[in-house]
């Protein structure tokens, strides 16, 4: 079984931010928090929507980055975290089209097949007309192939990873923004190359975006992005084909990512904002049956106007969970917690534990 390597314990970086001994009064689940670069290692000053999954040598984190989100110089980056360190951000893509022409990069995806990664990713002039390409790596993403354009009406993941079924199929939660914003989910068999989707799973009057899928027994959860202030549910027991009608949980949302995965011992967790408005806490939650939500930790705690947003989670190999995220839109940011030194809390009144609060 893979360790990853940490680079301390407890590490204090540079920058503003808690330390990650300070990250709540409880359990001291936060193992590490670091930045994966800093700003002299990049010549982009902006960056947000990162991603992150492992590989037979480590981690491997992507995200957008350029002057602003949406100008046409922004591409995906990735960095690579080997043996205790992250290594200096290369572009992996970007939206050129010709000599004259090149559009912005969005959101990218990363899944690893075991002998490849694959990179999804979205291209366009903004979110209501852009489209799903893909690379491969089989080098663990030292080097890409050259991409792809998914076929017409696929997306691929659209910010959440995907996950992989029993019957082989990986499922991709993905949504779409150019009429109204609305759910659907995506499939493939074989490496991305063929696909199906289902159709819309909400109607207009519900704006939700952005998926995460959550294993049972018996049947599959997702919990996706609102303009509702609430984080919403929906349920399917046919492998994602069909799904109940989406419903708010007790979580609030202010129209902001979240993602969510099912833990080894089969609890879900989900990484998200707390607020009705703003993004300037970061919060983690779990729960045992994907409805009643306990709070775990606070990543992060600052002041009205900053920013902390649109995380990526996965847990590795030897049980850390990892979260990615974007930090007031300058830097990513990675933390990693021992799930089995969390502390949950109930929310009482959806209001998040005071002994979850930076002091």
């Amino acid at each position: 079984m893979m360790k990853i390597i940490l680079l301390s314990a407890f590490m204090i970086f540079s920058g503003a931010g808690n330390c990650p001994q300070d990250a709540f009064r409880g359990g001291q689940c936060i193992v590490s928090s670091e930045f994966i670069y800093q700003p002299s290692d990049v010549n982009f000053p902006s960056c947000h929507a990162s991603t992150i999954c492992q590989t037979r040598e480590g981690l491997l984190a992507a995200w957008f980055g350029g002057t602003s989100e949406g100008n046409p110089d922004v591409a995906i980056w990735t960095s690579r975290f080997i043996n205790g360190r992250w290594t200096k951000p290369e572009e992996a893509a970007n939206g050129v089209q010709h000599k004259n022409k090149r559009y912005p990069c969005w959101n990218p995806v990363l899944y690893n097949l075991g002998d490849t990664v694959l990179l999804f990713y979205k291209v366009g002039p903004s979110p209501s007309t852009w489209w799903g390409e893909v690379k491969y790596s089989c080098d663990n993403g030292k080097s890409w192939s050259v991409s792809r354009r998914l076929p017409e009406d696929i997306l691929g993941p659209v910010k959440n990873k995907p996950v992989k079924l029993k019957n082989g199929e990986l499922l991709c939660p993905s949504s779409s923004e150019n009429d109204g914003w609305r759910l659907h989910i995506e499939f493939t068999s074989d490496r991305a190359i063929t696909w199906e989707r289902t159709p819309f799973l909400n109607d207009k009057d519900i704006y939700a975006i952005q998926p995460s899928v959550l294993f049972h027994p018996g049947s599959l959860q997702l919990l996706c992005r609102t303009k509702q202030l609430k984080i919403y549910t929906a349920w399917s027991k046919d492998n994602g084909r069909q799904w109940t009608e989406l419903m708010p949980l007790c979580l609030p949302n202010p129209d902001a990512g979240i993602d969510a995965l099912t833990l080894a011992n089969g609890k879900s967790l989900v990484v998200y904002n707390h607020l009705s408005s703003g993004r300037h806490i970061l919060n983690v939650a779990v729960s045992e049956n994907g409805t009643e939500w306990k709070a775990v930790a606070l990543l992060e705690n600052g002041h009205q106007g900053s920013e902390y947003s649109y995380p990526a989670v996965i847990q590795t190999d030897d049980g850390l969970v990892h979260i990615t995220y974007t930090w007031e839109r300058k830097l990513i940011k990675h933390v990693v917690i021992d799930p089995e030194k969390a502390s949950a809390l109930p929310m009482l009144n959806g209001i998040w534990p005071e002994e979850h609060i930076n002091k």
